[in-house]
């Protein structure tokens, strides 16, 4: 065997174990999460600390949830995800976090009570999404932003059947809706009713009541 071969036929085998890895993280996410319906997605910063304004709100949007009979999902770091696993915790609600492995070690958070280890950031979001009935999105990042225009997307495309996708903090996005409106529909690359999947909400009570009013428990 040559070297050329040898060369190939490893990174062959390293490609079929990788999907091996996959698989299992897809199985375990399914069995796993699948005990906990209905369930709500909560994303935002990793950088929102105690006492932020952002950090609050989403602890009390996790309390309220939880109250209401819904299991809150985080992406099980610290910040905004933090914060809504500590709400849910806080009154013996279901408190997930779907912790991803980086170069840069995000640890799980301590107020997630069932916890998901993942290497892949795609079979992550599939988890987010398929077993969530709503998403809420306060104020965050690249990744953050991921995850909203992703469940857009999905729910644009009919891949998903629609459901609540709620914006947290209005001076936060509404440069970004209004970017929305008067460029991106202006110049036809979405339509009006693809603007109605988002919902613009900040008080954390009507967030609860919306979801709840919405979804059939």
């Amino acid at each position: 065997m040559d070297n050329h071969q040898y060369v190939v036929e490893k990174i062959s085998a390293q490609e079929s174990w990788r999907m091996f890895h996959i698989m299992a993280e897809f199985v375990e996410g399914f069995d796993t999460l699948a005990r906990y319906h209905p369930a709500v997605s909560i994303f935002g910063s990793t950088r929102a600390k105690p006492g932020d304004e952002v950090y609050q709100k989403a602890e009390r949007i996790g309390k309220l949830l939880a109250e209401n009979g819904f299991s809150v999902i985080t992406g099980g770091g610290p910040g905004a995800m933090e914060a809504a696993n500590k709400g849910a915790a806080s009154v013996g609600g279901r408190s997930i976090g779907l912790n991803i492995e980086l170069p840069l070690e995000q640890k799980p958070n301590p107020y997630a009570n069932i916890i998901l280890k993942y290497r892949y950031f795609f079979v992550r979001k599939v988890m987010f999404v398929k077993y969530a009935v709503a998403y809420v999105i306060l104020p965050g990042g690249f990744g953050t932003m991921d995850e909203l225009f992703e469940s857009v997307t999905l729910i644009q495309t009919h891949k998903i059947k629609p459901f609540p996708v709620i914006l947290v903090g209005s001076n936060y996005w509404k440069g970004l809706l209004e970017w929305l409106k008067e460029v991106v529909l202006k110049e036809g690359k979405i339509s009006p009713p693809d603007l109605d999947i988002l919902q613009l909400i900040d008080d954390p009570e009507e967030i609860a009541k919306t979801i709840k009013k919405t979804v059939i428990l």
